[in-house]
């Protein structure tokens, strides 16, 4: 037979169990006889040639000696990783469509995507895309590898947007993580907190994302309860209640300003929230990615710096980015800061989410580039400008959904969401849970809104309200001609 003339690496050998006794020096010639004298034993693979080709390596094709694979099991963590949230929209958004295949005329609009960027009537901070183009045209290193914790111009300028001087509470580039996004922020954050087994404190209403996080590791997660009738304050004697009746709880995350409420906790309530934290010697995951963006004469206050203002007892984690702020969802660059107790609590958890940082290089290094600039005093225009749109478009849709019969809106204070109530009684029984509500309206009105049942929160919906005026008076007419009609 005729002699194949490929010449392979040595290294091949070991791979498919064929020797070569005629091989002199580190690459080995195969013959055809060669592949196929090997085949000893009934678990053995064979190399044979195509049939009708050319007797080449490059034509060979390996045979299986059994009829079928195993079934190769997926790994129990990726098996305990499901989002709630799938379950609840996506069969809801299977149905959407454009008005052309609806043959209504009734364009789709969507109030339940947070992301800022969809309507295309809020523009990226103009800082962002100038500091980008001059680091990619300037700085060559720009396309090269970082540090695993992201840059040190980045670092630098995240870790003094995160101190507070005036109550001696100054971290260092050393105690900032860059991520992909704030979502890879809190993954590094809860990952250096939780084991198997061990228990993590909620919101509810809350973002599933830190549910999602926890169960994958296989930690148990307690929801405390936001109450919706006052301001959506903190329910101390719940959260006091779920601390008791679970063990081993590494810590709480606290969502402020909040997604999907839209709530901004006052001095008060982070005062009361830093109390218990203190009194069970448990630390506090801070999500601030929507940080300043609160309306009319509300304050952020970040709990890092209230921490501080009473004596830094308790260790704070902050996570924070750019989706939110800035507008830059898709850049995927976010952070972790780690603000430390007198004690020095969290030295061990900080060290492990330096580890974990490694496996995945976080934002790229590109991105990060814009960090400083974005951080620094040249923003604030744009910052406040973006927070005077929001709150006028929030006032804008919750005032006029106040009016649709049925619905009751608990008005924001900040972030871009608001949580509608749907009172059951007023409507047919079509429309008699938050499921049922948000299906039919997407059916009938081409109208998506995310029912509340996704946050924990039964018979409620989340609207955004990031899309402009004119849209968002289209999707209120359609949601007022909605509960007219299947009013009782």
């Amino acid at each position: 037979m005729e002699e194949a003339t490929r010449t392979v690496a040595t290294g091949l050998d070991d791979l498919i169990g064929i020797k070569n006794k005629n091989a002199t020096s580190t690459t080995t010639t195969m013959t055809v006889e060669d592949t196929t004298a090997y085949a000893t034993s009934p678990t053995s693979v064979t190399l044979v040639p195509a049939p009708n080709t050319t007797t080449t390596l490059d034509s060979m094709v390996l045979t299986p000696t059994s009829s079928t694979w195993k079934k190769l099991p997926a790994s129990q963590k990726s098996i305990r990783t499901v989002n709630p949230i799938r379950a609840i929209v996506d069969p809801i958004a299977r149905n959407i469509k454009t008005g052309e295949q609806r043959g209504d005329g009734k364009d789709h609009i969507s109030l339940a995507l947070g992301d800022p960027t969809v309507g295309g009537n809020l523009k990226v901070c103009p800082e962002a895309i100038t500091a980008l183009v001059e680091a990619a045209e300037t700085n060559p290193h720009c396309a090269g590898y970082i540090n695993a914790c992201g840059t040190l111009q980045a670092r630098n300028a995240i870790a003094k947007h995160h101190s507070y001087q005036a109550h001696d509470a100054v971290i260092g580039p050393d105690n900032v993580i860059v991520a992909n996004g704030c979502s890879g922020a809190l993954e590094l954050a809860l990952t250096a907190l939780l084991d198997t087994h061990s228990t993590l404190l909620v919101p509810q209403p809350g973002f599933p994302l830190y549910q999602v996080i926890a169960e994958s590791h296989g930690a148990n997660v307690a929801h405390y309860r936001l109450d919706p009738e006052d301001d959506w304050k903190i329910d101390m004697d719940h959260l006091e209640e779920q601390f008791q009746n679970h063990s081993d709880v590494r810590a709480i995350v606290v969502n402020n300003p909040s997604n999907p409420t839209g709530c901004v906790f006052s001095e008060s309530c982070l005062v009361n929230l830093l109390e218990f934290a203190n009194k069970h010697q448990i630390p506090i995951v801070a999500d601030e990615v929507y940080g300043d963006l609160v309306f009319g004469s509300t304050e952020f206050i970040p709990m890092a710096k209230m921490a501080a203002r009473l004596g830094r007892r308790v260790p704070v984690i902050t996570a924070s980015g750019l989706a939110k702020q800035f507008l830059l969802p898709g850049w995927r660059v976010g952070w972790i800061t780690f603000h430390d107790n007198v004690a020095g609590s969290l030295k061990e958890v900080e060290a492990g989410a330096k580890s974990l940082a490694q496996v995945i290089l976080g934002a790229s290094h590109l991105a990060q580039s814009v960090i400083p600039k974005l951080l620094s005093q040249s923003t604030i225009e744009w910052r406040e400008n973006l927070r005077h749109t929001l709150e006028r478009q929030a006032t804008f849709i919750c005032s006029r959904l106040q009016e649709c019969p049925g619905l009751h809106i608990f008005s924001p204070k900040g972030a871009m969401y608001a949580m509608v109530k749907i009172d059951t009684n007023v409507f047919l029984d079509d429309v008699d849970s938050d499921i049922k509500f948000s299906m039919k309206l997407l059916e009938e009105e081409n109208i998506f809104v995310l029912p509340g049942s996704a946050f924990g929160a039964k018979n409620m919906f989340r609207i955004v309200f990031c899309s402009g005026e004119p849209l968002l008076e289209v999707a209120v007419e359609r949601i007022s001609n909605f509960c007219r009609r299947h009013q009782k």
